[in-house]
C-alpha cells in the first residue's frame, strides 16, 4: 500500500493571489514548488526568451569563438566528437550545422557505445592526427578526458571542450580540467555563467549563438530558433531539471517543433503517430528520444545523426523507419529481460533483499539501466542489473530517494574495476567472482527501513472534483512544460462512486470511468496502468462480484479515492474534462 502525503505548505496565499494575479489553486501549486516570493513566482511564470543569459558569460566562450573563426578563415580541418545518446547526437548536429553554415571544413565522429565507450578516446585522437585534423571540438563530453586531450596537444592539435558533466577530482580533492585551448562548461568554479544545469546540446547552442553573433546573414534569427528547438529535445531527453533557462528553452522549443521543417523529425513524428499540434514533453522524452537513443544502443548513433541531416523525404522516411524499428526491438528486449529479472527475484533467495542485485548474463548491456529503472519502480527498491562483458561483469543501477546509490557503492569500491554515478544512478564493472560479495555487502550495510521501502505519493492539494473546470485547467497550463524538477501538480479526491467502467486501448491498457462525488457532480476519469491489478484490487477489497460487475461496464456500490491531474479532451469539436488517474485506493 502506498503512503499518500499532502504537502500542505504554509504561505500568505492571499498576498500571492493579489500580487501575482493567480488563482488560489495555482498559488498553492507554486508554493509547493518552493516559490513564495513575488519576484520568484513572476520569474517562473515569465518564460520570455529575452530572459536567457548571454552566452559570452561562460568561461572561454569568447576564446573558443575566436579560435574557431581563425580556423574557418584559414581552412583548417575541424572534427566534432560527440556522444551516442540523444544529447550527444543533437549537440553534434547543432555544431555541425552551425560550422557548415559558417563555411568551415568540418566533419564529425560519434563513438560506438560497445566498441568505444563514452566520449572521446585515445583511438579517436590517434585517428584525427593521422587524418590531419587540426582542431578537435568535443560536445557533451571531454571534461574528464585529461589523458586524451593531453595526447592531442602533444600532437600539436587545437582542442576545444564543450561539456556539462561534473569535473573529476584528484585524490587530493582538487578539480581537474583538461589542458585544452578552451574549456566551456558552466560547472567550472571560475565560470561566471548564472545557471549551470544545462545539457550538452544547450551549451552547443550557446556556442553557436556566440559564433553567429558576429556574422550578419539572412535568416540568422530563424536558424537560431531552429537550433533551440533541437536543444529542447536534448534537455528533456537528458532529464535536466525544467527550471530557469531549461524551462524557457523547452517551452519555446516545443512551439517551434510544432512547425519544424526538419524532414527527419517530421518523418519520425509521422510514423510514431505524434500529433504535432499536441506536442509536449512526453513525446520528446518517450517517443522521439527513445527512437534516437535506440540507434546508439543497438546499432550506431550515426544513424540518428543521419536522420536529422536527411535532405530528402524518402531518406527521412527510410531512416525514421529504421530507428523506430530499432526502438521496437529495444522495447521487446526490455520486456523480455524485465520478466527474467522478476522471475529471478520472485523465485530466488533474495526476494526480501532491500537492495536488488540481479545478474542477467545475456542481457544487452545498453539496456541494463532501463531494466534497473523498471525493476526499481516495481519493487520500490534500489536495483542493480548486471550483464556479462568481456572478462568482467558490467552493471547499471537505479535508486530510490532515501538511498544514495553513489555513496553506498563507494563504500565497497574495492569490489569494482570501474565505478561512477550520482545519488540516483550508477554504472560500474567488476569481476564475476565478486558478484555475490557485492550483493551481500550492499544488503548487510543497508540502512533502509521497511518504511523507506513503502512508495510515497506526494499530493499537492486535496481538490474536490467540483472545483475542476476548463478555466482551472487553462490556469494550470501556466506551469508547463512539465518534467523533472517541474512535475505536474497532483490532486486528490476521496469517496468517489464509480458509475461505470470500460476497458480501453488496443492492448487493454486503460480504463475509462464515469465517477460521481457526494454532491452529484459526475466526471470522466481515465486510468492507464496495470488493468489486471486494478480489478484484482477491487475483487480483493470489495468482492469478486463487484469486480465482475465493473468489468462488464456496470457501476458498483463501493467508493474509491484517487490522485489525479485534470485535462481537456478535444474530439470531433467537442471538449470534455477528464481526470487522469495516477493512483487509487
Amino acid at each position: 500500500m502506498e503512503n499518500w502525503v499532502i504537502k500542505n505548505k504554509k504561505a500568505d496565499f492571499d498576498r500571492i493571489v493579489e500580487e501575482c494575479k493567480v488563482s488560489e489553486v495555482l498559488a498553492r501549486c507554486l508554493v509547493n514548488k518552493g516559490l513564495e516570493k513575488t519576484e520568484d513566482i513572476n520569474a517562473f511564470l515569465n518564460t520570455d526568451i529575452s530572459n536567457l543569459h548571454p552566452p559570452l558569460l561562460m568561461k572561454d566562450m569568447e576564446r573558443a569563438c575566436s579560435i574557431l573563426a581563425d580556423k574557418i578563415s584559414s581552412g583548417e580541418k575541424i572534427r566534432i566528437i560527440g556522444d551516442y545518446d540523444v544529447d550527444g547526437v543533437i549537440s553534434t548536429y547543432i555544431l555541425y550545422r552551425t560550422l557548415t553554415m559558417l563555411g568551415a571544413e568540418v566533419d564529425y565522429e560519434i563513438p560506438d557505445r560497445m566498441k568505444d565507450g563514452y566520449g572521446i578516446n585515445i583511438n579517436m585522437v590517434e585517428a584525427a592526427y593521422h587524418e590531419h585534423i587540426d582542431t578537435i571540438l568535443t560536445c557533451d563530453n571531454g571534461i574528464s578526458a585529461i589523458e586524451q586531450v593531453t595526447l592531442a596537444k602533444q600532437y600539436q592539435m587545437t582542442v576545444i571542450v564543450t561539456d556539462h558533466h561534473n569535473l573529476i577530482q584528484s585524490e587530493e580533492g582538487e578539480y581537474c580540467v583538461p589542458c585544452a585551448d578552451a574549456v566551456i562548461n558552466p560547472k567550472q568554479a571560475d565560470c561566471a555563467y548564472p545557471f549551470d544545469q544545462l545539457c550538452g546540446a544547450v551549451i552547443a547552442y550557446k556556442l553557436s549563438e556566440a559564433m553567429l553573433d558576429s556574422h550578419e546573414m539572412e535568416g540568422k534569427d530563424t536558424f537560431l530558433k531552429e537550433l533551440m528547438s533541437y536543444a529542447a529535445i536534448a534537455t528533456v531527453c537528458d532529464v535536466m531539471d525544467l527550471i530557469g533557462e531549461n524551462r524557457i528553452i523547452v517551452k519555446h522549443g516545443l512551439e517551434l517543433l510544432k512547425h519544424t521543417s526538419n524532414k527527419g523529425l517530421l518523418a519520425l513524428m509521422d510514423i510514431s503517430g505524434v500529433n504535432k499540434e499536441q506536442l509536449n514533453t512526453f513525446h520528446l522524452g518517450f517517443v522521439i528520444g527513445p527512437c534516437l537513443n535506440a540507434s546508439g544502443r543497438l546499432d550506431t548513433a550515426r544513424r540518428g545523426m543521419e536522420l536529422l541531416l536527411a535532405d530528402s523525404v524518402s531518406d527521412a522516411v527510410r531512416l525514421a523507419e529504421e530507428v523506430r524499428e530499432l526502438n521496437e526491438i529495444r522495447k521487446g528486449m526490455t520486456v523480455e529481460n524485465v520478466n527474467k529479472a522478476v522471475l529471478q527475484i520472485e523465485t530466488g533467495d533474495f526476494v526480501k533483499d532491500k537492495v536488488l542485485v540481479v545478474y542477467l548474463e545475456d542481457c544487452h548491456e545498453s539496456i541494463a539501466g532501463i531494466i534497473a529503472g523498471r525493476i526499481k519502480d516495481r519493487y520500490n527498491k534500489p536495483t542493480l542489473i548486471l550483464t556479462a562483458a568481456k572478462d568482467s561483469i558490467k552493471g547499471s543501477g537505479r535508486s530510490i530517494e532515501p538511498y544514495n546509490m553513489y555513496e553506498e557503492l563507494s563504500k565497497c569500491r574495492d569490489l569494482f574495476l570501474k565505478m561512477g554515478g550520482h545519488p540516483m544512478a550508477a554504472g560500474f564493472s567488476l569481476l564475476p567472482c565478486d558478484l555475490e560479495s557485492l550483493r551481500t555487502t550492499l544488503n548487510e550495510n543497508s540502512s533502509l527501513t521497511e518504511e523507506m521501502l513503502i512508495p510515497k505519493v506526494t499530493i499537492d492539494i486535496h481538490l474536490p472534483i467540483g472545483y475542476v473546470s476548463e478555466e482551472l485547467i487553462n490556469d494550470l497550463r501556466r506551469l508547463e512544460p512539465f518534467g523533472k524538477g517541474n512535475e505536474k501538480p497532483l490532486f486528490a479526491e476521496k469517496n468517489l462512486k464509480i458509475k461505470s467502467a470500460l476497458i480501453i486501448g488496443k492492448k487493454a491498457s486503460g480504463i475509462r470511468f464515469r465517477v460521481e462525488n457526494r454532491h452529484g457532480r459526475e466526471m470522466e476519469a481515465i486510468y492507464f496502468g496495470d488493468v489486471v491489478q486494478f480489478f484484482e484490487y477491487i475483487g480483493n477489497t470489495y468482492g469478486s462480484e463487484e469486480a465482475e460487475k465493473l468489468k462488464t461496464g456496470r457501476g458498483i456500490k463501493t467508493e474509491i479515492s484517487i490522485t489525479y491531474f485534470p485535462k481537456m479532451n478535444e474530439y470531433n469539436g467537442y471538449k470534455t474534462i477528464q481526470l487522469m488517474i495516477q493512483n487509487y485506493r
